[in-house]
């Protein structure tokens, strides 16, 4: 058969047999390249395959290997699984091939035998990133390649116990006419390692960088191939980089890992709560501090607000850290419910530190910042407040409230204002339960 020409959106690995302005699927523009398909088929082959019944099926225990550090192995659920497949995914520059680098290094000093793949470094590069971050062993190789074919070759002469691929976007496979990177370059070169990977039982790391809509650069099913895919966010002008699971066939995908980025790598922050509020200036209006859950974990933030007369006919609204849809809902019920008006003012919010934060749990927060704000009047600095916000100004529960409540208690505040909703009573703190946001108003004489 003779090769098709198709085209394929570069954002989302859609099909299409002519060339599109707009992608029907993810609604990027200007995404669409043409590629070249064979036309062979591969010849069905008809294999007998034993069926068992479910209740004969034992299971089989992967053991885990530690990294030593403690919060990659919690996000991964204990550990590394043998044998599994990994795919790390962060905006260029976030610190993808730091902690890789690290962890390759860890591994190696415990005689597990590391080869490094790298289609963007050279090994020189590569050295150099090694002895600033104090990383040396005769078990750690490096391969400057890009050839999927060299790749392979290499992996069953050396069977190393560490695969790691940095990055997918650069490898490729030269027997598929598509530019380096394509979505089927991507696609066919993560199957080709993966499919090595399972038969030889080498645990594999791939890197792959985000496209500009935060997915993974390549078709969705890149994810569904893997066992484990992890993405490294964070602001590259601040220093905290927070690693969650997306997927994990191994373990929860609850967990998260907050990491600084400092000059020796990625270090491991244990106690986030007091490293996010500790530099907090105390007396000002519009900041108040708030109980979060990233995953299972509970930490402190600070919300920061500012309301201030307009210069212009259209209010700006900017939001840095909270999402700005939820951010003019949040204006809106504080008009509407309090009559307060500040939907002419311009207002901009900030989670401190470059810490997104998306569950609804801050809304308390964010809208008693915006009073305090609006109405210069401070917030006691020994009161947090948590809580969701409805349309109807009620403040709704929230999920984990006790790991909340203690872990204000644990930084030392005094005074918490929450939904009305159980909560442990053994507690030195003074719990406030309001029912909406007039009552937290008032409670804090705004």
């Amino acid at each position: 058969m003779k090769s098709k020409h198709i085209y394929v959106c570069q954002n989302c690995g859609y099909e299409s047999p002519k060339w599109l302005g707009r992608c029907p699927n993810c609604g990027e523009w200007n995404t669409f390249v043409e590629e070249v398909r064979s036309g062979t088929k591969r010849n069905p082959s008809r294999v007998s395959v034993r069926v068992k019944a479910l209740e004969n099926i034992g299971i089989e225990n992967k053991e885990r290997i530690r990294t030593g550090i403690d919060e990659f192995d919690r996000v991964m659920g204990g550990g590394i699984v043998e044998g599994s497949v990994i795919l790390i995914g962060g905006e260029p520059g976030i610190g993808k091939s730091t902690i890789i680098l690290m962890i390759s290094g860890i591994l190696a000093n415990k005689d597990l035998k590391i080869l490094y793949v790298s289609g963007e470094e050279s090994a020189s590069q590569i050295k150099l990133r090694a002895e600033r971050l104090n990383i040396s062993s005769s078990n750690l190789f490096l391969l400057p390649e890009t050839d999927l074919d060299v790749i392979l070759n290499t992996v069953e002469e050396n069977t190393p116990d560490i695969l790691i691929v940095d990055s997918i976007q650069t490898t490729y496979a030269s027997y598929i006419d598509s530019p380096t990177g394509s979505v089927s370059q991507v696609r066919e070169c993560t199957s080709q390692i993966m499919r090595l990977a399972k038969v030889s039982n080498i645990t594999t790391f791939i890197v792959g960088h985000i496209t500009k809509s935060g997915a993974i650069a390549g078709p969705k099913t890149l994810e569904h191939m893997v066992d484990t895919v992890l993405y490294l966010e964070g602001d590259s002008n601040h220093m905290f980089r927070i690693l969650r699971t997306a997927k994990n066939r191994f373990g929860s995908t609850n967990e998260i890992g907050i990491f600084e980025m400092v000059e020796e790598g990625l270090r491991e922050v244990k106690n986030p709560s007091g490293y996010l509020i500790e530099t907090r200036v105390k007396g000002a209006s519009g900041s108040i501090i708030v109980p979060t859950i990233e995953g299972t974990r509970p930490f402190l933030v600070e919300a920061q607000s500012l309301v201030s007369t307009s210069r212009f006919a259209v209010p700006q609204r900017v939001s840095t850290g909270v999402d700005y849809k939820r951010l003019n809902m949040l204006i809106a019920i504080t008009e509407k419910r309090l009559g307060i008006g500040i939907g002419g003012f311009d207002v901009f919010t900030n989670i401190v530190g470059g810490i997104k934060i998306t569950e609804p749990g801050i809304d308390l927060g964010i809208t008693l910042s915006l009073i305090s704000s609006f109405l210069d009047r401070p917030i006691p600095s020994d009161t947090v407040a948590v809580g969701e916000v409805g349309l109807l100004g009620e403040v709704r529960a929230v999920n984990m409230l006790d790991k909340r409540v203690q872990e204000a208690e644990k930084m030392g505040f005094k005074r918490i204002i929450i939904p009305r909703q159980k909560v442990v009573n053994d507690l030195r703190i003074k719990i406030v339960k309001v029912k909406n946001l007039l009552e937290a108003k008032e409670e804090l004489s705004l």
